[in-house]
């Protein structure tokens, strides 16, 4: 048989461990939690919040406004 020519050469580390494919083993890595909320949810009630502070901003102001003209 005629021997195949790869274009990648066995490499075999002088220190270290000797990686073996084939074997898994289990690895135990740092759980990670979904946020409750989404990210345009937290966006909309942002939104949601700055409008309604505004609002009451301008009830005040009418309030005020009122009450030096009375």
């Amino acid at each position: 048989m005629a021997e195949v020519k790869s274009m990648f050469r066995e490499f075999l580390p002088k220190q270290g461990q000797l990686p073996v494919e084939g074997v898994t083993t289990m690895v135990l890595c740092k759980s990670k939690l979904a946020p409750l909320k989404s990210l345009t949810l937290e966006k909309l009630e942002k939104i949601q919040q700055a409008t309604q502070d505004t609002i009451c901003q301008q009830e005040m102001a009418e309030k005020e406004h009122q009450q030096i003209t009375d």
